[in-house]
């Protein structure tokens, strides 16, 4: 520890920071579900995720070595400067679609700011491209079928299997389920995740020459880096566990009980074999796959399109981010504080923007159903007896009175005819129709 500069001291908290935004940006993963169904209350969630993160943290360090020695080549030329630019350009790219709600992957943006920033910094030597390949990219690419397959599978397995059984007590099983499977994916996430930023400094630590390389993480690094992502998941990323929640599909506790399920034996595999795969991508894709596995369900295919679209662009996007970072801060220190100073003001930029419509555990739920009807072409209970329900004149959707319903009528009280309904100021005016015949209880035999 002694022999820690203040660059390398800035690069680690600048880690740590990264981590904490890891955290709040994949709340979702474990919890979305769990929140969404009614298990567990949001803020109990997500403190019982920000534990089980913290306790995964320690479980393995395989991942950890896939980044500080697998990704790039850590005796190329790597400098603590260069991984100091590829860890803003990644909290860059979190900010700005946490800002958005949208589920990219963490664990891509700082791929893709390492990177970007080496290619700029040492050149195309400096990548380990075989190991980007089958240890990034075909994992992100097959790690969401993968998942949302064998979502899909156990979702229409669940319900075949509860068919007969009673409703009610089915629910309060499955709820269970889904508090221990959201468990398992938040020691899961703990175990992936966690170890990304461990790598990223044990990597700063190994080119400062402060440890020996190919070094594992040492054990204060395990300890800050457990406790900053288990810090960031607390806060609660309530504005992208909506997304993924209740943006997708409208989802029963038998399918959160089987997203998470599939998506926990999905990441947990991934860590033991040392793939650096994106977690959020494996549990939204299992989430899309339950959506379909249940009969009847609706997906909102437009948010689904947006996800992939921020997934395609993550690695891109933050190696671009990455790579402009670490062309200033190799021009020397003005360079270092120049990046510094411009990441503090996106943070600062988003913080602003999120508090204008800010999304808390008290309305994380408050989504319309998926597949509802919009609330301007809902039927609604007129507040006069025996008046249909008339939509307000320029409202949006509006088409102008809306006839036809007798809710809230008093029995044998017969619903008025379209033309004796009043014009609404500024609305279409009303067509004259003939009333409608009067009702009859029987047929008339002749």
């Amino acid at each position: 520890m002694e022999h820690i500069t203040l660059l390398i001291g800035i690069v680690i908290v600048t880690a740590l920071v990264f981590d904490f935004t890891n955290g709040f940006h994949d709340t979702a993963n474990a919890m979305a579900t769990t929140i969404s169904t009614g298990a567990m209350a949001p803020r109990l969630a997500v403190a019982m995720s920000a534990v089980l993160n913290l306790v995964g943290a320690f479980l393995s360090v395989e991942v950890a070595k896939t980044i500080s020695g697998g990704i790039v080549d850590e005796s190329a030329g790597i400098r603590p400067a260069m991984i100091f630019a590829a860890l803003v350009g990644a909290i860059v790219w979190n900010l700005v679609t946490w800002l958005a709600g949208l589920p990219s992957s963490s664990s891509h943006a700082l791929f893709g700011g390492l990177i970007g920033a080496t290619l700029v910094s040492v050149g195309t030597h400096g990548v380990n491209g075989d190991a980007v390949v089958t240890k990034v990219i075909v994992p992100a690419v097959a790690a969401p079928f993968v998942a949302g397959l064998a979502a899909l599978l156990a979702t229409r397995l669940t319900y075949a299997m509860g068919r007969r059984a009673d409703p009610a007590a089915a629910g309060r099983g499955y709820r269970a389920g889904q508090i221990a499977s959201a468990a398992l994916v938040s020691l899961a996430h703990g175990t992936n995740d966690a170890q990304k930023t461990m790598g990223v400094i044990t990597l700063t630590l190994i080119t400062g020459g402060v440890i020996a390389p190919h070094s594992d993480p040492p054990l204060w690094v395990i300890v800050t880096a457990g406790s900053a992502i288990a810090l960031g998941t607390w806060i609660g990323g309530w504005r992208i566990i909506r997304t993924v929640g209740k943006g997708i599909t409208d989802i029963q506790p038998q399918q959160g009980f089987a997203a998470q399920t599939g998506a926990a034996a999905t990441i947990l595999a991934s860590s033991h074999l040392g793939f650096a795969l994106s977690t959020t991508q494996v549990c939204t894709g299992s989430v899309l796959g339950a959506g379909l596995g249940r009969s009847g369900a609706a997906v909102r295919w437009g948010t689904a399109g947006r996800m992939v679209a921020a997934w395609a662009l993550t690695l891109p996007a933050a190696g671009v981010v990455g790579g402009g970072a670490a062309y200033l801060a190799d021009r020397g220190a003005w360079g270092v504080v120049v990046v510094g100073a411009g990441g503090l003001a996106v943070c600062a930029a988003v913080r602003t923007a999120a508090r204008r419509k800010p999304v808390t555990h008290a309305n994380v739920n408050d989504v319309e159903p998926v597949g509802a009807a919009p609330r301007s072409v809902r039927d609604t209970s007129a507040s006069v007896p025996g008046q249909a329900a008339v939509e307000p004149a320029g409202s949006a959707g509006s088409t102008g009175p809306v006839g036809g319903t007798e809710a809230g009528a008093e029995a044998g009280a017969p619903a008025p005819a379209l033309a004796e309904l009043p014009a609404q100021p500024g609305g279409p005016p009303v067509l004259p129709v003939p009333p409608a015949a009067p009702a009859v209880s029987a047929p008339t035999t002749v």
